[in-house]
Order: C-alpha cells, then structure tokens, then sequence
C-alpha cells in the first residue's frame, strides 16, 4: 500500500507528529512518504492516495491550493475530502453554524476592500478587548489582541488584513489565560483525546498540554458541531473556549491540516494509521 502525505516547502514551523506517524504507517506494512503539494516536481496525477497533513501555507495561495486538492483528488482518494477542504478553508463557517444556533465565539466577519470601522464595531457589539485575524488562516499567522485603548493600532491591523482578503473581529475570550482552550480531536468518527493550548498570537510559540480530561458540556458542543459536517472524516479538531457566562463556544473547526497532537497521544495514531489501512485496502 502506498500514501503521499502532504505537506508544504518550505514548512512554517516542525510538525512534531511527523516522524510518529511515518514510523507507525511502516510498522503498518504502508509505504508513506512526505509530499510537498507545492512541489512542482511532484506528480500528483500519479494514482496514489493522499492525506492531507502539514499544508500550512496554503493560506498565502488559497486558489493554487484549491487547485492542487483538486488535481489530487481527480486522480485518487484525498482525505480529508476536497468538498470538505473548500468548506472548511474559510472561516465564514463561523458565521454560518452561529446561524443554526451552535454556540461560537461571536464572529463579525468583514469582507475583503470593505470600510470597517473598529471602535463602531466595537461599540455597536459591547466588546472591549478584541481578537483581529485573517478569515483563511493557520496557526497564528495574522492573529493579535488589542486592548480597548488600542482602537487605532487595530484599525491598523484590520485595514492591513482587508488588504489581502477577508477578516474576522472577535472579542478576546478571557478563559483561554485560565481554563484555556480546548483542542478536542476526533479519528474517524471517535473522540480520541484533547489538549490545553495557550493563547497564540501572530510569530508566538503555541504551549501544549499532555492528553487531559473534558468537562461534559464541552464534549457536548463538539458533537453538536461534527453533528452538522460531512460524514466519513478521517479526522477533525474542535477548538473550544468558555465564553463570559462560563459556557463552552466553538472557537475553530479544523478539518483541512489542523496538529492532532498524536504524541499527546499515541493511541490515537495507532486509530488514524488503521483508518488509513482500511481506506487503502
């Protein structure tokens, strides 16, 4: 069995599941090697499947992206899905699940070359300390806090992002310096493990847990979320923070190239390599 696993050249920073789950789909008896999709030497009408892994810097070419995932796709399996990857690129989906009643942090989504005006939003929403971010984004690239002083710096920082495509304004959620955010991982279809992040901001280093427990509530957001995605994933991360009423809100849905933090949890890369195994034979 053969697999390409993409990633990208050069990588914005190491993928530490990289070696684990290279060494596990060996063990496997399944041939996998590390793809760059923007490798131009790379054929990728080659009859091999690929799982979609490090790709993190198709946010500064989401179109040449599509187009690869595409091309991929037309020529053998591509996990996850390219319908799944052009939903999931932009986070206007946000803004779409808010709408069918999932709890989400609150998300003003402002679109590219469009006139914002950071202290109305600010005012008209209530929020004091803000979150500003690219709408297709990884890591924290394009990610900072302001403070309610900070107003014309953010202005800044929004006028630079609308610049070069859509953003998002959020308040910044309190909890994540205390309980923190959630990362909740799920292998094809199970709910494996999660993990405390520390907030990230534009450059910063991200601190991650080892594998904790839950609380119920958050588990029960998550599902509520997966519950509206399309089925068969093989994998999917669900960020989740507590708002100011001490209730879980979905802060990111990950289903293109999110970290699964397999080393936090190495049951869980034994779950993906058998998902893999399965989906290959």
């Amino acid at each position: 069995m053969h697999l390409r696993i993409a990633t990208c050249k050069p990588l914005p920073e190491t993928d530490l599941d990289e070696d684990l789950l290279l060494a596990a789909l060996a063990a496997r008896g399944i041939q996998a090697r590390m793809a760059a999709w923007n490798d131009p030497a790379q054929d990728w009408d080659a009859r091999v499947p690929t799982v979609i892994r490090s790709t993190w810097d198709y946010i500064h070419d989401l179109p040449r992206f599509l187009a690869w995932a595409e091309r991929a796709e037309h020529s053998a399996p591509l996990w996850n899905p390219l319908a799944v990857v052009r939903a999931n690129v932009h986070k206007r989906y946000l803004v779409e699940l808010d709408a069918r009643g999932v709890p989400t942090v609150p998300t003003a989504l402002v679109e590219r070359a469009r006139a914002c005006s950071i202290a109305a939003l600010a005012r008209e929403r209530g929020w004091q300390r803000l979150m500003l971010k690219p709408a297709v984004g990884a890591g924290s690239f394009g990610a900072r806090r302001f403070e309610a002083h900070e107003h014309e710096s953010a202005q800044s920082h929004l006028d630079a992002l609308l610049a070069q495509g859509d953003a998002l304004v959020q308040p910044y959620l309190e909890s994540v310096e205390g309980h923190g955010e959630r990362a909740l991982v799920w292998i094809d279809g199970e709910f494996t493990h999660a993990v405390r992040k520390s907030p990230r901001f534009a450059d910063g280093f991200e601190s991650v847990s080892e594998a904790l427990p839950i609380e119920s509530d958050e588990r029960e957001l998550a599902e509520a979320v997966l519950a509206d995605a399309p089925t068969g994933l093989l994998y999917a991360r669900v960020d989740v923070a507590r708002g100011p009423d001490g209730r879980p809100r979905l802060m990111e849905l990950e289903l293109v190239e999110p970290s699964l933090f397999l080393r936090q949890h190495p049951p869980a890369c034994a779950r993906l390599v058998a998902a893999l195994a399965r989906r290959l034979a």
